[in-house]
């Protein structure tokens, strides 16, 4: 759907609802104030479909169910948005998530490509990439879920490791895909959150534990990013772009399979909705 009609479709929708409430037509003249800011447009990024036909962009339903949960309203982003659909996009987003998914392009950091890095998709990483360069110009709230972790450092000038187990080498292990189906929700290993930070201020916790699906992380830091959380084998989990800048934040677990049973986890998709909301009124 074409994100005009949506957005008029939800503001038609609000107004019946509060002329229907109120018990009358509001008088001729009357301006209603919709709460429309009450529920943020939040942009969520897609991953896509790489050397297979037909190409496909798609996510994990647990993003926009915690989303929801939030308060927000989850709208797609996918690579395959060109510049005038991208500006258009951006008139109405008051946030933005970046999920998880295929690796970033090591070009993209002047390295050589690792024998085990996949699922390269050079317009998804150029579509959220320009999406995270926006949200931190225009100081909309941001937050960064495991590949969007790395994408944010990336977009900010840092590198990745692009295998954990060989480079640095870690007895831990960060990806439990290969464990039982239906384990997503299930938390593997501990990680410490720097106190005093802007994270464990969301989280509600120094130290919590987390599931786990990844094989990169952060080599480099990006600039004006700071690390805030860590796994017991000192691989970044955390960070955050400074303490005055704007709601950005980065995780590099999943806490959108933890929400159901997690309070920190909720409250990581709280924070980025109310921050949006926030910002909506401000901009109303």
């Amino acid at each position: 759907m074409w994100l005009g009609a949506f957005c008029w479709e939800l503001t038609e929708s609000r107004l019946m609802a509060a002329i229907i409430l109120a018990g009358t037509d509001p008088a001729k003249g009357t301006v209603l104030r919709l709460s429309v800011m009450n529920s943020p447009l939040i942009g969520v990024s897609t991953s896509v479909t790489v050397a297979s036909y037909p190409e496909r962009a798609y996510l994990n339903a647990a993003y926009l169910n915690a989303i929801q949960q939030a308060g927000g309203v989850p709208v797609l982003l996918p690579p395959q948005l060109g510049p005038a659909a991208r500006l258009e996009f951006r008139k109405h987003l008051a946030g933005v998530l970046l999920t998880g998914g295929g690796d970033v392009c090591p070009e993209r950091f002047a390295e050589p490509r690792h024998p085990t890095t996949s699922d390269v998709s050079e317009a998804r990483d150029g579509l959220e990439i320009d999406f995270t360069l926006w949200a931190i110009e225009e100081e909309v709230p941001l937050l960064a879920i495991c590949r969007g972790l790395q994408v944010l450092n990336v977009a900010l000038g840092g590198s990745l490791h692009q295998d954990i187990a060989s480079e640095p080498g870690s007895p831990l292990d960060h990806s439990q895909v290969g464990r039982q189906a239906g384990t997503r929700h299930v938390p593997t290993h501990h990680v410490k959150v720097r106190d005093g930070s802007r994270l464990a201020s969301i989280l509600g916790a120094v130290e919590v534990d987390v599931n786990s699906f990844h094989h990169q992380a952060i080599k480099r830091l990006g600039r004006g990013l700071a690390d805030v959380a860590w796994a017991p084998d000192s691989i970044i989990e955390g960070v955050e772009l400074g303490d005055t800048a704007p709601f950005v934040v980065g995780v590099q677990w999943h806490p959108e399979e933890l929400v159901t049973a997690d309070p920190a986890a909720r409250n990581l998709f709280a924070a980025l909705v109310e921050r949006a909301r926030a910002r909506s009124r401000a901009s109303f």
